[in-house]
């Protein structure tokens, strides 16, 4: 017993050493199917669980290529013309074709489209191209500088695909969003990225100053076309993009689909756009300004005047003033302050929540349109000034709003300018405010009309373009 008992142990090692062995194998085994599984391919498109291509297969349809295009004409040998014009106004050369790419989006079923002012500004022919391959001329409804919003309507009618307009106060940092459009020309693309910020204000891009960013890549083309949501429902119209080299580096901006609302609102019932006036100016809040006011940050928009009988002043707003939100929306900016008015009707009433020496104060602000005083009084000048051939009208906080004046608030600006005419050979454009001729102020249009009459052995101009007031003297 004692040899027998001496050997047994040996026996048992070599069991159990037989038993792990036999284990590890079985283990090895079972573990191959598993890692050649996970390096399989997906054997049905229902195991492609991760995709956005329900998401454009919803959206797609209903965004569009726009095509525009005009000749530019200008007369040649005008005795006005004058070296500094160039550098000031622009030279166009005549007979010039010139031609836009963009985006749209359609909107409604009988062929309204939206795309951005910019691609069509200035253009007399557009066609637009469906994701299907159809063509189609178009009419331009409705044109809106101030939003960089145009709207179309295709010629030929039917029923067209249309995209769901979704919330864009409903959004949020961080959300998905998809860009579609045409970059470069290249037919109709997807980018994906997210919701970079909100509320960014964007200097030059419009007046709304109130833009969604995001990271999906938007290029040349892309303008005009639908940035959505994880839905396919539409939150934005693509606009324009930050870049030094004219191509995405992931910062574009898109104009909120509740501002869209509008202005295809306004489109459908054939009637002109008009927004809600605040009838104050306003200022952004700087550090040492909120310190002066008594509040612990530097948000809202200060006002600095008020019209005299406007809407600001029924409600009783006053100067410093700070407005904090409009209908309960928090606003940091003075362009946030615009962008809320301008999402709202005309009719009815606003709630301003406002800070009054340190207290807060609500008011009620009548929903009215820009007042039209003075009356515009149209006058199309003759004779032989530089301005004959244009058509001017007197400026007033409609005009203003209307054509997106910028920098002035006196003077007369011109809405038409006659193909051939001494004016268009000067290269003066709708939208130019003049100030004053030959050190004479121009308060009316009855003033330019008396001023800008018979010879003179020179003119000397002061006008208002984009914000900047030049001034320059044209020989007689």
């Amino acid at each position: 017993m004692t040899a027998a008992a001496g050997k047994q142990p040996n026996f048992l090692r070599r069991a159990a050493l037989a038993l792990a062995l036999v284990a590890m194998t079985l283990g090895a085994a079972a573990q191959a199917p598993r890692r050649q599984e996970m390096r399989q391919a997906p054997q049905a498109a229902s195991e492609v669980v991760l995709s956005f291509a329900p998401v454009v297969k919803k959206a797609q349809p209903a965004v569009v290529n726009v095509y525009a295009s005009r000749v530019e004409k200008r007369p040649r040998g005008s005795r006005f013309q004058d070296p500094f014009l160039d550098q000031f106004f622009g030279a166009a050369p005549g007979g010039q074709s010139a031609r836009s790419l963009g985006s749209g989006v359609l909107v409604d079923a009988s062929g309204l489209v939206v795309t951005n002012f910019h691609v069509i500004e200035n253009m007399t022919d557009v066609k637009v191209a469906l994701a299907d391959k159809r063509e189609f001329d178009a009419d331009i409804v409705l044109r809106d500088q101030r939003t960089d919003i145009a709207v179309l309507r295709l010629k030929g009618g039917g029923e067209f695909p249309v995209i769901e307009l979704g919330d864009s106060d409903a959004i949020e940092v961080g959300d998905i969003a998809l860009a579609i459009g045409d970059p470069f020309g290249v037919g109709q693309t997807v980018t994906q990225g997210i919701v970079s910020a909100l509320a960014r204000t964007q200097g030059g891009i419009s007046e709304s100053g109130f833009f969604i960013q995001t990271d999906a890549a938007i290029n040349p083309g892309n303008s005009g076309g639908a940035l959505v949501d994880i839905k396919g429902r539409l939150i934005g119209v693509n606009s324009a993009i930050y870049s030094q080299t004219g191509s995405s580096v992931g910062i574009g901006f898109a104009i909120p689909v509740n501002i869209v609302r509008v202005v295809v609102a306004a489109a459908k019932n054939g009637q002109k756009l008009r927004r809600p006036w605040l009838g104050a100016s306003l200022q952004a809040v700087t550090r040492e300004i909120a310190e002066s006011l008594g509040v612990d940050r530097a948000s809202g928009a200060l006002v600095t005047e008020v019209v005299k009988d406007g809407p600001a002043d029924k409600a009783g707003l006053k100067g410093g003033d700070l407005i904090l939100s409009v209908d309960e929306q928090a606003v940091d900016t003075p362009e946030s302050v615009g962008y809320r008015l301008s999402t709202k009707p005309i009719g009815g009433l606003a709630s301003l929540t406002v800070s009054r020496a340190g207290k807060p104060l609500t008011l009620k602000l009548p929903l009215q349109p820009a007042a039209e005083i003075p009356a515009r009084d149209p006058v199309k000048l003759r004779g032989a000034s530089p301005f004959a051939g244009a058509t001017v009208v007197n400026l007033s906080p409609a005009v203003i709003e209307d054509m997106s004046i910028q920098g002035v608030s006196e003077g007369v600006v011109i809405t038409e300018v006659e193909e051939g005419s001494a004016a268009a050979a000067v290269n003066f454009q709708k939208g130019d405010v003049v100030l004053s001729v030959n050190d004479v102020k121009v308060r009316s249009t009855r003033d330019l009309e008396r001023i800008a009459v018979g010879r003179r052995g020179y003119w000397k101009l002061e006008i208002g373009r984009g914000g900047e007031v030049m001034t320059t003297v044209l020989g007689g």
